[in-house]
């Protein structure tokens, strides 16, 4: 292994030295890696994955399977983000307040159950976006492996394949939160509408989009790859689309990660 992975036995290395770790698990291709590598490295460890309302359900079931299918022991847990006013008010830095609010409870766990720290999925390209969720986890002694290992997006989608990891190819897909614009607030029913949103793309086949919330507005974004999909199933998609917005828009430039970031450093 350590020849053909010399990133990955970097990596490994990392873990070892930590002894034991409480891993934040999202459900995605990062923290999916992360816990496979863990599980490589051979240290005691905990999966926590939080289940709130900002948190696609679809990516709580992911975690719960591949926690699973890699054989660590898992843990959802229940994270209170939206009793927070300064979260709810969706400031451009909202996603510290979450962010600290997962990382006390799994920091938390790790002092109740013995673990040595915790540690989550951030990357060496997260360092080149708007990510204040890190500044939580500096705060709270939270690690990144994959980011002390210089491990980028690519790289580890690329070590996911060739390990097995079904994740490998999952499109990003960050809190619920990401789709309502800064400075409009945070509520549960909307994040409710924009879950069933979504679902509803994903059942007519969609893989790599976003619904963002903009009132009565709800602006799709889709990938090149599904813009075909989207325009040969617009009618579909309005239709599950209007119970919850009064207009529906698909944007034509496509879908873009972080485009409510713009502006924003």
């Amino acid at each position: 292994m350590d020849s053909f992975y010399p990133s990955l036995d970097r990596l490994t290395g990392i873990l070892k030295g930590l002894g034991s770790a409480v891993v934040a698990c999202s459900g995605g291709v990062d923290s999916t890696f992360l816990l496979k590598a863990v599980k490589l490295s051979g240290i005691r460890a905990l999966a926590v994955t939080s289940a709130s309302p900002s948190h696609p359900q679809w990516d709580v079931q992911t975690a719960i399977e591949m926690a699973s299918a890699i054989g660590i022991p898992h843990k959802i847990i229940k994270t209170c983000e939206l009793e927070n006013p300064a979260y709810r008010e969706n400031p451009p830095d909202r996603c510290y307040y979450c962010k600290s609010e997962l990382f006390a409870a799994l920091t938390q766990i790790a002092r109740n159950e013995g673990f040595c720290c915790v540690i989550d999925g951030s990357t060496a390209d997260d360092l080149g976006d708007f990510r204040p969720g890190m500044k939580a986890a500096g705060e709270l002694g939270v690690r990144s492996p994959l980011l002390e290992a210089g491990l980028g997006k690519d790289e580890i989608r690329r070590l996911s394949r060739e390990l097995g990891l079904g994740t490998w190819d999952k499109p990003s897909s960050p809190c619920l939160a990401s789709r309502v614009p800064y400075g409009t607030p945070v509520t549960e029913a909307g994040l409710r509408k924009l879950a069933l949103s979504e679902e509803a793309l994903r059942a007519l086949g969609l893989r790599e989009f976003r619904v963002r919330d903009h009132g009565d507005v709800a602006r799709v974004e889709v990938s090149q790859a599904d813009f075909d999909r989207a325009l040969a199933a617009k009618k579909e998609i309005v239709a599950a689309l209007k119970g919850h917005f009064r207009y529906v828009c698909l944007d034509l430039e496509g879908f873009r990660s972080g485009s409510l970031n713009q502006g924003t450093r």
